[in-house]
């Protein structure tokens, strides 16, 4: 499989931060199992290297709960977040998700040696459905950017 193809045409939505021409970030939506559990999703979520420390990582998965709900998600789930990767792990948390499971020496990290990966869970909240979509950042932001879906019709 292509990353193209996991990350856009395999996904359920596709979105990008951007700012002028620039993509700052993306993230997409999927089911994260099919048949009973298909009213779980799953997010993955990228920021280009100057968007980081910016707050756009909790931005686009705030915007992808509100996203998710109205696609009729009832929860999103984080398969694999590395134990190692303190700063998402601490985000994820702020945001109302819960470590539900931890797997033991689940990744070989170059640096690291064997990390462990956490799945993370929150049930989204149903009255996200009417928050205004059009809008990524709740007024005041810092930094103002539009999302746009990039996904095939």
């Amino acid at each position: 499989m292509l990353p193209r193809d996991y990350w856009v045409t395999d996904a359920k939505a596709t979105y990008a931060a951007e700012d002028a021409d620039k993509i700052l970030g993306t993230y997409y939506i999927t089911t994260n199992q099919p048949g009973g559990g298909a009213h779980i999703c799953n997010c993955g979520y990228v920021a280009a290297p100057q968007a980081r420390g910016q707050g756009l990582a909790a931005q686009i998965c705030e915007h992808s709960q509100t996203e998710a709900s109205a696609l009729g998600y009832k929860a999103m789930q984080f398969n694999f977040v590395l134990a190692s990767n303190t700063g998402a792990v601490k985000l994820w948390h702020r945001l109302g998700f819960e470590t539900i499971g931890t797997i033991p020496d689940a990744f070989v990290h170059p640096q690291q040696g064997m990390v462990d990966a956490h799945v993370m869970y929150k049930r989204l909240n149903w009255t996200q459905r009417n928050a205004k979509r059009s809008c990524l950042l709740p007024v005041p932001c810092r930094l103002a950017r539009p999302i746009r879906t990039v996904s095939p019709q």
